[in-house]
């Protein structure tokens, strides 16, 4: 029997990169799993690309009604919802002086509120549904410490281990575990634009960035989606189910805690 055998789970932001490659190990688990993305084509493409058990969903977790209208397309399609994977996120760079309210406005909106009120919602139909769930938050090790020129960005990600801890506390009792992952650098189309932000921000050569951040990694290389899908598979089942309020590090050894 396979760990996630008759399972229906939703994982925003997941068209692409860490999202989608947990689609991919959920259903090759036996999940049902909600491709849902803001991009609908590239969640059409990707659920298409996963099989039968994959189907795509619009998100923008920013609106209150597209959140509710994802909810009510997950019951629509499978019937109940098991496992939430809270992935979808922005990310944005800049000198503190430089910061600007849109830019800290929309990291919030997507990062902090989108994180939380999709929880809100999923916990509210897993508590209806009465046979508890799984919350998976994905926060970073940007959420463990500072960096000089990402303090919006990693104050997201601090905010959303801390809702973890919280959201943790209060739903167990409805047998609702909620835990996270903080992965550290993770390589793809997404770091291409990290580096690029970070090679104008500190006038490097392109890769430039990338290079010094390999170099202190104690791993020695960047993650790839694959290195994370191991822990969100156990915090989806029930090998997690004494698991509360933890936020774990799949980082190759850069944040210890």
């Amino acid at each position: 029997m396979k760990r996630l055998d008759g399972k229906s789970a939703l994982i925003t932001g997941s068209a692409r990169g860490i999202g989608r490659g947990f689609a991919e190990s959920f259903i090759a688990e036996g999940a049902t799993v909600a491709i849902a993305d803001i991009n609908l084509d590239a969640a059409k493409e990707t659920a298409a690309m996963l099989g039968d058990l994959a189907y795509a969903v619009q998100i923008d977790v920013s609106d209150q009604a597209s959140i509710d209208a994802m909810i009510a397309s997950v019951v629509s399609h499978a019937g109940k919802l098991d496992i939430l994977v809270n992935n979808a996120a922005l990310f944005d760079a800049a000198e503190t002086l430089n910061i600007t309210r849109a830019s800290y406005d929309r990291l919030y909106a997507v990062n902090v509120a989108g994180t939380l009120f999709t929880m809100q919602a999923a916990a509210a139909l897993m508590i209806k549904q009465g046979h508890g769930g799984k919350i998976i938050n994905m926060a970073s090790q940007a959420g463990r410490r500072g960096e000089p020129l990402v303090l919006v960005y990693c104050s997201t990600k601090a905010a959303v281990i801390s809702m973890t801890q919280s959201a943790g506390l209060d739903l167990i009792g409805h047998g609702i575990n909620v835990n996270a992952i903080a992965p550290g650098v993770v390589d793809g189309e997404h770091w291409d634009h990290v580096d690029a932000m970070f090679a104008k921000l500190e006038n490097k050569k392109f890769g430039q960035k990338k290079a010094e951040v390999t170099s202190s990694i104690p791993a020695g290389r960047f993650a790839v989606p694959a290195d994370l899908t191991g822990m969100a598979i156990f915090l989806a089942s029930p090998e997690s189910d004494y698991i509360v309020s933890q936020t774990y590090n799949v980082d190759g050894g850069q944040w210890m805690s």
